[in-house]
């Protein structure tokens, strides 16, 4: 898949050595190793809304105000660069909801070495856990939905799990890329099914500053309550962390 997820932020080359330590020892469900996760792998009507947050934080109060009025939890990707950037932003977040790894500095990991990708995890995940006080493991999300089997290998080796998503709702392209309300929810709703993970962002389009993922959101979750949906985090596939 090409789509690319979140407009990357400045692009610091990241350095092929850190001090940064290792992760400690913890065990990842064979069932989950070398694979990016699309859905939840349930039968059940349940959805898990995640955003991603690589550059801007303008939607970030009105998503958690819907997300605390309308009590439903959702999953949340944070750039070390995210945090940052706004740290009041991320302690808001992560005081709500769980917190997953986006990297440092939201990058093709396909294109860096196998010591690159784990540094840019590594950085982010020592920043989160700084500024949050939430250790992001086991949730990871690949910069631009860009993998491959090698990238998998290294993610899972300190000790995540990625998770791409069933639907993403588009909305980061922006009224200018041709995007509205409208069809942000009809592309969740169009797209509902047991265990389906919606891509939503939690920033502003760069030119437009549109927020229609967080414009969107009360209607999505009015919209799937009203086909028989519940909402859930991604701990409903692998549990809570290690």
């Amino acid at each position: 898949m090409t789509t690319r997820s979140t407009a990357p932020t400045t692009r610091t080359p990241p350095t092929t050595r850190t001090s940064t330590p290792s992760p400690a020892t913890c065990s990842i469900p064979s069932r989950l190793t070398g694979r990016d996760l699309t859905t939840l792998g349930t039968d059940r009507k349940v959805v898990a809304l995640t955003f991603d947050a690589g550059s801007g934080n303008e939607g970030v109060p009105s998503i958690l105000r819907t997300l605390e009025s309308q009590r439903v939890p959702a999953s949340f990707f944070l750039t070390g660069q995210f945090v940052d950037a706004f740290p009041g932003s991320a302690r808001a977040i992560a005081s709500r909801h769980p917190v997953g790894n986006h990297t440092y500095s939201h990058p093709d990991l396909t294109t860096l070495a196998s010591s690159a990708i784990r540094n840019e995890i590594r950085r982010a995940a020592t920043r989160i856990k700084e500024v949050t006080g939430q250790d992001p493991r086991p949730w990871f999300r690949f910069p631009f939905g860009a993998v491959d089997a090698r990238t998998i290998s290294v993610v899972n080796a300190e000790c995540y799990v990625p998770f791409r998503w069933t639907v993403d709702t588009l909305g980061w392209e922006g009224t200018s890329g041709g995007q509205s309300v409208g069809s942000v929810v009809a592309r969740v709703t169009s797209a509902a099914r047991p265990g389906e993970i919606v891509l939503m962002h939690v920033g502003a389009h760069p030119t437009d500053h549109s927020t229609l993922d967080a414009d969107a959101l009360p209607r999505i979750v009015s919209e799937l309550r009203a086909r028989g949906y519940t909402f859930v985090t991604l701990a409903a596939v692998i549990g809570p962390a290690p």
